[in-house]
């Protein structure tokens, strides 16, 4: 199984997508980017840490905790919500920046995206 983090967007997260709804039902079908997996959990999903960008910093404070509680987290998505503010709302975040560094850092595999709804 397959245990993901999900980053979401603080600024839309609630706004335009509600409850991550989104995210849980296409984990929940393996639909989207979760679909190359046997079987998904999200164990974990947090904002972005806000403009101007202050991923690495929030992802770390995350691992930290995730460390504490012996959470295992396979995989991180930054999810739809980030692409789409990042492609349609001037958000300033270098997806492909903040994927190759999260991955150098975490040592988790990095997918952008998460649900194509």
């Amino acid at each position: 199984m397959a245990k993901i983090l999900i980053i979401s967007c603080t600024k839309i997260r609630d706004v335009s997508c509600i409850a991550c709804l989104k995210c849980f039902k296409a984990a929940e079908l393996k639909e989207g980017e979760f679909a190359k997996y046997d079987s998904v959990q999200i164990v974990g999903l947090s904002g972005c840490g806000d403009c101007p960008g202050l991923v690495m910093p929030k992802v770390g404070l995350v691992m930290e905790m995730a460390d504490y509680l012996l959470q295992e987290i396979d995989a991180i998505h930054i999810g739809t919500c980030v692409v789409r503010a990042r492609n349609t709302a001037a958000c300033p975040i270098d997806i492909d920046g903040i994927k190759a560094k999260l991955e150098g850092k975490f040592g988790k595999p990095v997918v952008i995206g998460t649900h194509n709804y």
